[in-house]
């Protein structure tokens, strides 16, 4: 495809996914994901740099709007349920996905644990996305599935820089300088947020303000060999009194909501689907399936039982939208193929399931397990839905 016309085409894959996922009542990611598969395989689409910059920022982006939605005190209440939920959603698809890949498809040990830490995971961009498009991130289940989440994540980002990374001086730059500008920002944003001087300005220099602190991480991440999505999802977090502290701070975060569904986080989910091979994919489909099924039913194991105890009811949602995977995934699939330690076989098969695990689970959750939370009504293909008639009809179903 002709470099000049990526632009065009890739805009019109953003505005086609909207109005899909608005017809069909799914997560946008999803759609994005699959029109990006369909974009790389069959259109002939390539991602440009400027493309794989831009989705590696959604996806930085996506994290610390995910940290500044978590609720610190609701984390600190329910601490010991998200960090057992989210510590048993990280080890058994680790050690699960290791074992499979070493003992059964024979892969080495360097790439077996590359699977292991990349099958691990739980995406914390797309269970954002999907809260906030089921209005369940200002509920208690929400707000714990997203705590949980995070602790996963830790675990995930944990293992591969403990395994992979070789620490350096700059990683060590790169840790007292995120840890500087967190500080910094928790203590002085506010000289930014309430300055008369800035408020209600059309050039929005709040916005422009949060994108340096994250540009900040990447180019440092960049030179440490790391990565940025944990200083910003800590961002997120340390900065999530700051947007509720006022209905000014409060617009803000809204506003940036909207500049980042608009058009940066759809790069990060159409580039995801862009790097998967289906020919590739295709030929070791038998591996893929028994990777996908290695991580689906580990992560059952880790999350059902104990959702069921702490979240009574909505135990298959939180195990649907805790099974899924994209960011850290796709970092791990990534950074194996670049140091050689998994072939472009491995890789394409490894980013396949990442992606079907995004897909496939979440399209189960909204489809049939989406829970009632604090409003008796969404707005879903246009019409009102009753979700209490759609609970009692699901559980009357299930008898």
């Amino acid at each position: 495809m002709d470099p000049t016309l990526v632009p065009l085409v890739a805009g019109i894959l953003v505005f086609l996914a909207s109005l899909i996922s608005l017809r069909l009542g799914l997560s946008v990611a999803i759609i994005e994901i699959l029109l990006g598969v369909i974009a790389g395989n069959y259109l002939g689409m390539q991602h440009e740099p400027w493309m794989t910059y831009l989705a590696g920022f959604g996806g930085i982006l996506l994290t610390f709007l995910a940290g500044a939605e978590v609720d610190v005190d609701l984390m600190r209440e329910k601490f010991k349920e998200s960090m057992l939920i989210g510590s048993a959603s990280f080890l058994l698809p680790f050690l699960g996905a290791l074992l499979y890949c070493y003992l059964v498809a024979g892969w080495t040990l360097n790439a077996s644990l590359i699977a292991g830490v990349a099958l691990s995971t739980t995406s914390l961009a797309v269970v954002y996305s999907v809260l906030v498009e089921t209005g369940l991130t200002k509920t208690e289940l929400g707000k714990l599935i997203m705590a949980a989440t995070f602790v996963t994540d830790i675990g995930t980002a944990l293992a591969l820089s403990i395994l992979f990374i070789k620490p350096s001086l700059y990683t060590g730059v790169f840790l007292v300088v995120s840890i500087a500008v967190i500080w910094i920002a928790t203590k002085f944003s506010h000289l930014v947020f309430h300055n008369p001087r800035l408020k209600g300005r059309v050039i929005e220099p709040e916005i422009k303000y949060l994108f340096v602190l994250l540009l900040i991480f990447i180019y440092l991440a960049g030179i440490g060999d790391s990565h940025a999505v944990l200083p910003a999802f800590v961002l997120g977090l340390a900065m999530s009194k700051h947007f509720t502290e006022s209905p000014e701070t409060l617009a803000v975060r809204n506003r940036l909501r909207t500049v980042a569904y608009a058009l940066i986080t759809p790069f990060f989910f159409i580039i995801g689907g862009m790097r998967v091979s289906l020919p590739m994919v295709a030929a070791a489909f038998g591996l893929f399936v028994a990777l996908f099924l290695v991580k689906q039913v580990m992560k059952f194991i880790g999350v059902y039982f104990l959702a069921k105890k702490f979240m009574p009811k909505e135990e298959m949602y939180t195990t649907l939208l805790m099974s899924t995977g994209l960011t850290f995934g796709t970092i791990a699939s990534v950074f194996g193929l670049q140091v050689g330690y998994i072939d472009q076989v491995q890789f394409s098969v490894l980013i396949a399931v990442v992606i079907a695990s995004a897909v496939i689970p979440t399209f189960v959750a909204q489809k049939w397990f989406r829970p009632v939370h604090s409003e008796d009504f969404v707005e879903t293909n246009g019409t009102k839905d009753n979700l209490n008639e759609r609970r009692e009809a699901r559980e009357g179903e299930q008898k």
